[in-house]
């Protein structure tokens, strides 16, 4: 039995009969198999309703990050309009999204 990949596919090919020449069975991967390799993204974008000090502060919380991280997560966002503040699985996404959103910051999540 032969066994390759083309294209994230994978294709296994056995000898069947030899009058009928080679059976290929094809093995195509689920989308959910591929979703959980895929790197999330969560986005925050500027605003102009909260403070400096309430963005950092938000994100250190959500973040666990030290403050010299988060005030330049921020001041990312207020120059270039967003930043991606986290990248992981979805579910850490989903929990830091939810804490900064505890103070109505505009986020995304991307996959």
């Amino acid at each position: 039995m032969n066994t390759f990949t083309i294209r994230n596919s994978k294709y296994v090919m056995s000898a069947q009969e030899p009058m009928k020449g080679p059976q290929v069975d094809v093995l195509v991967e689920t989308e959910e198999e591929e979703a959980v390799d895929t790197p999330w993204r969560l986005i925050l974008y500027d605003d102009d309703i909260h403070t400096f000090d309430e963005v950092i502060n938000q994100l250190i919380k959500a973040l666990g990050c030290n403050r010299p991280k988060a005030e330049e997560l921020t001041y990312k966002v207020h120059f270039e309009g967003k930043a991606l503040v986290y990248e992981g699985s979805f579910e850490e996404c989903l929990k830091i999204n939810t804490v900064l959103q505890e103070i109505q910051l505009i986020t995304e999540i991307k996959g």
